[in-house]
């Protein structure tokens, strides 16, 4: 049984959380997602693996039993909330596929979108793209192959709506339709580097915009 486990179980903290949980109180959710934002950031600086409870109990300048009442672990809260930010990503990358439009229209909507889900969603998302799924084990293997299925998800999504604007004639095949995805999909992965909603002078849904823009103009076929 890890430290953690042990902790909670001698403090009965583990029951007390569950049930303040199902209660749905105001002031918990409030307290429990300042908690969540602090561990974001030190995730964020230090890497996920770098950070500890204690570290996080010390930000938020509490200690390790207190914290206990509102988190699990840190792996039960960065596995929450990025399971929730990437299946609705991939519930929305499908539902543009399977939408009207063309296809660049539909590349558009994603990429302003997917920008967006990272700014709504800092810094997790960030974290997570950099984490090694196939380094993951133990109780969080399950999580890390649910990960990975999602990620090929989305990645196929993507491929299925460039192959059919190749197929259409309103994108040009300058490249196999995956290895076109997998620059798409870099590029937003690679704001990592730089972007913070909280700081930056322009916000996501601009950056996604210019950033569709720049990419379509270089694979949208041109009338004559």
């Amino acid at each position: 049984m890890s430290q953690d486990a042990i902790e909670q179980q001698s403090s009965g903290i583990g029951r007390r959380r569950a049930a303040a949980q199902g209660e749905n109180r105001t002031a918990y959710r409030e307290r429990r997602q300042e908690i969540i934002t602090v561990a974001a950031n030190l995730f964020k600086a230090r890497g996920f693996r770098g950070t500890s409870i204690g570290q996080i109990a010390e930000a938020l300048d509490t200690d390790r039993a207190t914290l206990y009442y509102y988190i699990g672990s840190k792996e039960e809260l960065f596995d929450e909330v990025v399971t929730d930010a990437v299946r609705a990503n991939v519930a929305f990358a499908e539902s543009v596929r399977d939408g009207g439009g063309t296809a660049p229209e539909k590349l558009r909507t994603l990429m302003t979108a997917l920008m967006q889900s990272y700014a709504e969603n800092y810094p997790f998302l960030y974290v997570y793209i950099q984490e090694n799924l196939s380094h993951v084990g133990g109780t969080r293997a399950d999580w890390s192959r649910e990960m990975r299925q999602l990620n090929k998800s989305y990645e196929d999504t993507v491929v299925a709506i460039i192959q059919s604007g190749i197929n259409e004639g309103t994108i040009r095949p300058v490249a196999d339709a995956w290895v076109i995805a997998y620059g798409l999909i870099g590029m937003f992965g690679w704001t990592n580097r730089w972007f913070n909603p909280a700081t930056s002078a322009v916000d996501a849904a601009t950056i996604g915009s210019a950033y569709a823009e720049i990419f379509l103009q270089g694979i949208v076929t041109v009338s004559p």
